[in-house]
């Protein structure tokens, strides 16, 4: 069996986290923290990196630094994870849902205006499969109302916008290290800030609401709590797993972007018969390779293709359910105009195995599946 996800190991993540427990500090903001935040900040070019337990706090702490409440709206795609909602909809805020792009998948920024309200305050954009949304345009809309932009780039490390680092455009953004992710710790992530305004402030949130960190740079003689805040730190074993990964980080998306393009080639012909279609990336997008998914032609395709790939030994997997056709969508959110490509791609997208030790030799068994599994499809 070929499974969808096998997290990769470079092999000296247990010399790290021996290294962290020898150095008998093993809670947050400790070495590892810290050169992982140094990576990060010079690898996305951004003011501020702090590490969390995962893309879901780095989110969480980015709505509170819009500091949305209660009666304001904040507009993203319905096709992305809930977290991306959550956090928005913990500080009381109405998420209102745009459709996205039928050729990226990405938040559609020509859809955007119309879904703007006096009480929109937040736009953001998810950067699907590691491509970047269209950040120019998204970027002057939010300037003409005068809106934050908090990007979504879970899937984005490494990934670049006509040469712009994904994370790095919006006032901040949130990275993922997920099991499922490039770049993993298993569980992980981190806050990104762009905003100068927001730097000692973000700090602070990532300190439980205390000044603890500028306590520990020497720059006060005492901390206290003296703003809200939760603990968002991981541990120095987690820091420590993930600065392994670091190191490969170069190699872990070139093997990547060969495995991607193996299945592009490989299914090139399928695309030209009208039996699916495949991911396009625009030329101002230098993608990671982070998904390499399929949309085939209606839901049932989809589901018997799934079987046929499973019954050859391939795990490939659909992808979100449209968050606006959720229970906690209809209560949290509301549809900012027609979302059919949306609720259309939510249905036919198949996403095929891809994992940095991924032989050539399962890949093109994959390919293989794939051809057996769409005949006759039309």
């Amino acid at each position: 069996m070929i499974p969808f996800n096998r997290p990769f190991v470079t092999g000296r993540e247990l010399t790290y986290i021996e290294e962290a427990i020898a150095g008998s500090r093993l809670s947050g903001n400790g070495p590892f923290t810290q050169r992982c935040q140094t990576w990060i900040q010079q690898r996305i070019d951004c003011r501020l990196a702090l590490l969390t337990h995962s893309c879901t706090a780095g989110l969480e702490m980015a709505a509170l630094l819009t500091g949305v409440g209660p009666g304001d709206e904040v507009i993203m795609p319905s096709f992305t994870f809930v977290s991306t909602a959550n956090a928005f909809a913990l500080r009381g805020a109405t998420i209102v849902f745009v459709d996205i792009r039928p050729d990226t998948l990405n938040l559609d920024e020509s859809r955007i205006e119309a879904a703007v309200t006096d009480r929109t305050r937040v736009i953001v954009p998810v950067h699907y499969a590691g491509v970047g949304c269209e950040m120019d345009e998204i970027c002057r809309i939010a300037e003409r109302h005068r809106l934050f932009v908090v990007e979504d780039a879970a899937q984005g490390l490494t990934a670049t916008y006509r040469n712009r680092p994904l994370g790095s455009i919006g006032h901040a953004s949130a990275i993922s290290f997920h099991e499922t992710k490039n770049v993993t710790a298993g569980e992980g992530g981190a806050l990104i800030v762009n905003h100068g305004e927001w730097i000692d402030r973000a700090e602070i949130l990532w300190e439980k609401g205390t000044n603890r960190t500028q306590f520990a740079r020497g720059e006060i003689d005492k901390y206290s709590w003296i703003d809200l805040g939760s603990s968002y730190l991981p541990g120095e074993i987690t820091a420590a797993f993930l600065w392994a990964q670091f190191e490969d980080a170069d190699a872990i998306t070139l093997r990547r972007l060969e495995i991607w393009r193996a299945y592009h080639s490989g299914l090139e012909p399928l695309e030209t018969a009208g039996l699916l279609r495949r991911p396009i990336v625009p030329d101002a997008c230098a993608h990671n390779a982070h998904m390499y998914y399929v949309l085939l032609p209606n839901a049932d395709s989809r589901a018997d293709v799934q079987a046929r790939l499973r019954q050859q030994g391939v795990m490939a997997s659909t992808h979100y359910v449209p968050l606006h056709s959720s229970r906690g969508g209809r209560q949290f959110g509301r549809p900012g105009g027609a979302l059919g490509v949306t609720e259309s791609v939510g249905e036919r997208l198949v996403r095929l195995p891809i994992f940095t030790a991924m032989t050539d030799s399962e890949v093109a068994d994959v390919v293989t599946a794939v051809i057996r599994a769409t005949e006759g499809l039309i």
